[in-house]
């Protein structure tokens, strides 16, 4: 049983890789054709930072394991909140008490609501797809909208306040942004088909669900590139950067990464989510309420409440 464990690393670690290099690819290729800097950021980073979750679930469904594809998400957020957001606070205190996102948490709870009750049709169809896909078109042009009036409002004009795209580089020539492109390409399919088969595979020999290696092994592998970018922003004192990342990816998962994947075949909703892990997910999101309305900081203390409840979380699930 080893050799399915480091299938499913080296799956991992593919997917991961490729991610990276189709954003750097995909997003230098669009600022040369002229696109916004703003639409780059919020739409083709958005999506391909996400592609390592959205090709896990495609292939899942494709292969008649809907239990991972959808633990990978759910799990992916119930991790994002309680490991991502805990383990930097072990290192170092997140003043969260400075940042201002009511607006797109609301919009989480808002769309993990929604998504919870399309679960209750017992399947994400068409249909559900389409009402999810829906909302995240909303958000992409409420964000869209607010991006242009801060720019209007900064006194410095169109330019002020507009950071650099993820992984946008001016002087990259055109064979990278080739490279990069083929290498996400290729390489995004095979990882996930590596991952999905392996960690079937893990699932079956030990006598556990596709559901739990959703919620377990792939989410948390899914997650480590939302806990780096946090560590680092936690250390650089960048709480904004660190809550705000958490609360977009998630919105995105339920969003955009299952919307797209109802569309290519029915995720069939195991009743465990129903009796468990959506509620998780869901009281795992309001935790962060403290830190949302009552400006308060995510010290070491949080941080250990947060990483315990995960671990608790994952003894529940495996026992």
């Amino acid at each position: 049983m080893i050799m399915p464990w480091l299938l499913s690393i080296l799956g991992l670690v593919i997917l991961l890789l490729s991610g990276d290099a189709l954003v750097k690819g995909a997003v230098n290729l669009s600022l040369r054709l002229g696109v916004p800097a703003l639409i780059v950021s919020l739409t083709i980073v958005a999506f391909g930072t996400s592609a390592p979750e959205l090709l896990i679930s495609i292939k899942a469904i494709l292969d008649d394991a809907p239990g991972i594809a959808l633990g990978n998400v759910v799990g992916s957020n119930t991790a994002n909140i309680l490991l991502v957001l805990g383990v930097p606070a072990l290192l170092a205190t997140m003043h969260t008490s400075e940042c201002s996102t009511r607006k797109t948490y609301n919009m989480m709870i808002t769309a993990s609501v929604i998504f919870i009750l399309l679960a209750l049709r017992g399947v994400y169809d068409f249909y559900a797809g389409g009402v999810l896909l829906t909302c995240l078109a909303y958000v992409l042009f409420d964000a869209v909208c607010d991006s242009r009036q801060h720019r209007r409002d900064s006194k410095g004009g169109c330019a002020a306040g507009m950071e650099e795209p993820e992984g946008a580089d001016p002087d990259m020539p055109g064979w990278r942004i080739a490279v990069f492109l083929v290498l996400g390409l290729v390489g995004l399919p095979l990882g996930a088909g590596l991952l999905v088969d392996n960690a079937s595979m893990i699932a079956r020999a030990y006598g556990i669900s596709d559901t739990v290696i959703g919620l377990t092994l792939v989410a948390i592998g899914t997650s480590l590139p939302e806990l780096a970018t946090t560590v680092m922003a936690a250390l650089r004192r960048q709480a904004d950067v660190a809550l705000g990342n958490v609360i977009g990816s998630n919105m995105f998962n339920l969003l955009g990464i299952i919307g797209v994947a109802s569309l290519v075949g029915p995720i069939e909703v195991d009743p465990q989510f129903m009796r468990f892990d959506f509620w998780v997910m869901l009281g795992a999101s309001l935790l962060l309420i403290p830190f949302v309305y009552w400006r308060q900081d995510i010290t070491r203390v949080w941080g250990i409440v947060l990483c315990g409840l995960y671990v608790l979380y994952l003894g529940v699930i495996l026992i």
